[in-house]
């Protein structure tokens, strides 16, 4: 029995678990494949057959997948769980596999990107881990990083969120691999957290003014929920917006004597 659960989903990506119970050692029947991609074994190992490629995946070992090629499964061992990325012809680069050799970079990028499923930043966090993977596993070649391609991208996020990562790229007419190499090499952050630190910024902005709806804040700037903002803003700031609140009003008052860590 096999179950596929869809984590995250935008145009140019999909990402799914998937969750098999088989303990058959015959090949299944053919199963036609729509598009690029590879899948990433989390735990246990079967083997898979694709136009008289065999191979035996494990967290090791994984395969890539291409459109049109009828696939197949074996499972002699037991049951398995895998990661499935699902890749948009325009950003996928290099030669088919079918094996995919998962190295400790490859292993680290693909936990990082199922860390950042957790957080619900699909359109940022989520996209930014995805190209991370398809880079660490050789799918992708980012081209140098770009200081007025960088200044572009920070104008695109003051002034108005874009809506994601590849939208961004889209906008300013770049490759996203190119746009995500560049922030790190410019500005030593990723565009993830400059975002974030913008958001965070914004949110602060809002507080200080005695916003009170926290939900509806977290929803104005974009982020998954209340939680997610909650969260964002204690790893940045180091206090909850629920305590920045007390803090910054009380700060901003005549008379008030300023909070304790910050001395006058």
């Amino acid at each position: 029995m096999r179950t596929t659960t869809s984590l995250a989903r935008r145009p140019g990506f999909g990402i799914d678990v998937v969750t098999c119970v088989d303990d058959h050692t015959g090949w299944s029947k053919p199963e036609p494949r729509a598009g690029f991609g590879f899948v990433l074994a989390r735990r246990g190992r079967f083997r898979w057959s694709s136009r008289g490629r065999e191979v035996h995946v494990d967290p090791t070992v994984g395969y890539v997948t291409v459109p049109g090629a009828e696939e197949r499964f074996a499972h002699p061992a037991g049951g398995d769980v895998c990661t499935s990325v699902a890749v948009a012809p325009e950003l996928w680069r290099g030669a088919a596999g079918p094996a995919l050799y998962v190295d400790a970079r490859v292993d680290v990028a693909h936990r990082r990107l199922l860390a950042a499923l957790r957080s619900g930043d699909v359109d940022y966090a989520v996209a930014e881990e995805f190209l991370g993977l398809l880079m660490a596993a050789g799918r992708a070649q980012p081209p140098p990083g770009d200081r007025a391609l960088v200044a572009a991208a920070r104008e695109a996020i003051l002034a108005e969120d874009p809506g994601g990562l590849l939208p961004l790229a889209c906008e300013l007419g770049v490759s996203p691999y190119r746009l995500s190499r560049a922030f790190p090499r410019e500005l030593g952050v990723s565009v993830t957290q400059y975002r974030n630190r913008v958001r965070v910024s914004k949110a602060l902005d809002r507080i200080a003014e005695g916003e009170r709806d926290l939900a509806g804040l977290a929803a104005d700037l974009g982020f998954a929920d209340q939680a997610h903002l909650s969260r964002v803003v204690k790893a940045q700031v180091g206090r909850t917006p629920g305590a920045l609140r007390l803090l910054l009003q009380e700060s901003s008052r005549p008379g008030q004597a300023r909070g304790r860590d910050f001395p006058p």
